[in-house]
């Protein structure tokens, strides 16, 4: 992912009107962030209880969202994310939606997925996890070209419509 500043980084919201855009607050750690690394940046706004962001580049451009995380305690015993594939505890997957952009936003269309609640998906396809017994591993690289189109079409997801 190309490095953005904290310009750029406003600047690729597609769902947020400019109230929206003075209550982004970025991660504590942004001026370290390794963009070289990065398949997306995602995180979970330090101050307001219930907001993430996510950033995906589509079609070459960073295109940026604003995630909301559903509240409620998950039921089940173990869940999976949508954007990585990777199981976790339910109580570390959780509902974020987030407004569709242009008029379909305006009228209250949102689209939905569950994602790893600390939005730690590019870390956890990264990571070495323990084969189950029946398990079979795949390719590192596989998971993470996989987690980046997911996040991809997730943020194509909520640009439908907006150019029409």
């Amino acid at each position: 992912m190309r490095p953005l500043t904290e310009d750029d980084v406003r600047a690729t919201f597609v769902n947020a009107g400019p109230d929206d855009l003075k209550l982004v607050a970025l991660p504590a750690d942004f001026l370290l962030t390794d963009w070289d690394h990065l398949d997306f940046f995602a995180w979970r706004d330090p101050r307001t209880r219930g907001r993430g962001y996510l950033i995906a580049e589509v079609e070459g451009e960073p295109t940026g969202v604003v995630l909301r995380a559903a509240d409620g305690n998950p039921r089940a015993r173990s869940a999976m994310c949508n954007l990585c594939h990777t199981m976790q505890p339910a109580d570390q997957v959780t509902l974020f939606t987030a407004r569709k952009a242009g008029m379909a936003g305006h009228h209250g269309d949102s689209v939905g997925t569950y994602i790893c609640r600390d939005l730690s998906c590019h870390e956890n396809v990264r990571l070495a996890a323990p084969l189950a017994p029946s398990e079979v591993r795949g390719s590192v690289d596989l998971k993470i070209d996989g987690t980046r189109r997911r996040t991809e079409a997730f943020v194509e997801r909520v640009l439908e419509g907006a150019a029409a």
